[in-house]
């Protein structure tokens, strides 16, 4: 299917969206409306979640076609949004969202093809499963700084895993950014006037296609150019990496909080640092927002 993301989920959304039918015939598997939506509101939630998703897909996947989503990009989808820990209500939406997504493209597909295409995205169901078993999902707002960030580090059991956990907590990155890092990213060295010191300098790309600089303590920098110099570049499997993170955290007997929770530790050091170096608090949050790729002060407040 051709077209921006916005055109493809309208033309999704007429595959599936019958205003006014009753229940009784979208619950029936023998009708040919079964597993239509008939609300407008609940066609408009579930609409914006596909939005999310092609957006998604484009920046990370380069997957410009919604008729060629597989299962492994819903997994992938899942996992970046359970990283943020979203609470149990979102992560239900975007699991139905996603379920009525399956619905959409089969019936576009025997509308379009006179056939009806192979998808299947249960493995949505699992990844809900999953996160719910393992405490990914939030009942309401908590901190989730860790509370000793470096020993959870030295708890890891990849020299790899080690080097993107020390990038998060010196810089504030998000695991997208630390996932894949090729040698055209790292800029050198630098001083970092807040914190009166010389520093190592990565470029990343990061939600929503957000670029800006990353500093590290030298001693990362150095291993992070090192592995580089080794491999070519430096990529870890974010899967592999979140359950080392999980069994880290358990052997020294602390909350798993996800990469997410070394950003949370990474903006409170920093906020600390620009006001020893003089700033105002409101100046501090901005700075800090700036530094983990947001723009509003306020969103700096949600990690404090």
């Amino acid at each position: 299917m051709r077209g921006s993301v916005y055109y493809q989920t309208a033309e999704l959304t007429k595959a599936i969206f019958i205003d006014g039918i009753k229940k009784e015939v979208r619950i029936d598997e023998t009708s040919p409306y079964f597993g239509c939506i008939a609300s407008f509101k609940t066609m408009d939630t579930y609409r914006g979640v596909w939005n999310n998703l092609g957006h998604y897909l484009r920046e990370y996947w380069n997957v410009r076609d919604f008729e060629v989503i597989e299962p492994k990009h819903i997994e992938a989808y899942l996992d970046y949004k359970i990283e943020y820990y979203p609470t149990k209500q979102y992560l239900e939406k975007l699991t139905a969202a996603i379920g009525k997504l399956e619905v959409a493209l089969k019936r576009y597909s025997m509308k379009r093809y006179e056939r009806v295409s192979d998808y299947d995205f249960s493995i949505r169901q699992k990844v809900l499963n999953s996160a719910r078993r393992l405490k990914l999902v939030a009942d309401n707002y908590h901190n989730r700084t860790y509370e000793d960030p470096e020993q959870l580090i030295k708890a890891l059991s990849k020299p790899e895993h080690q080097i993107a956990a020390q990038i998060q907590l010196d810089g504030g990155a998000r695991s997208e950014g630390v996932t894949l890092i090729k040698a055209a990213q790292l800029r050198g060295e630098g001083y970092d006037e807040i914190m009166d010191q010389e520093i190592g300098i990565i470029e990343t790309k990061e939600k929503g296609g957000k670029v800006g600089k990353v500093h590290l303590s030298l001693e990362t920098y150095h291993q992070l150019v090192q592995h580089i110099r080794e491999h070519g570049q430096f990529r870890i499997k974010y899967r592999q990496y979140i359950d080392d993170l999980r069994a880290a955290a358990h052997k020294i007997g602390v909350a798993p909080e996800g990469s997410h929770g070394l950003r949370w530790n990474f903006a409170h050091r920093r906020l600390i640092a620009y006001q020893k170096a003089g700033r105002t608090y409101d100046e501090a949050l901005q700075f800090v927002s700036y530094e983990m790729k947001h723009y509003r002060a306020s969103i700096t407040e949600h990690y404090l």
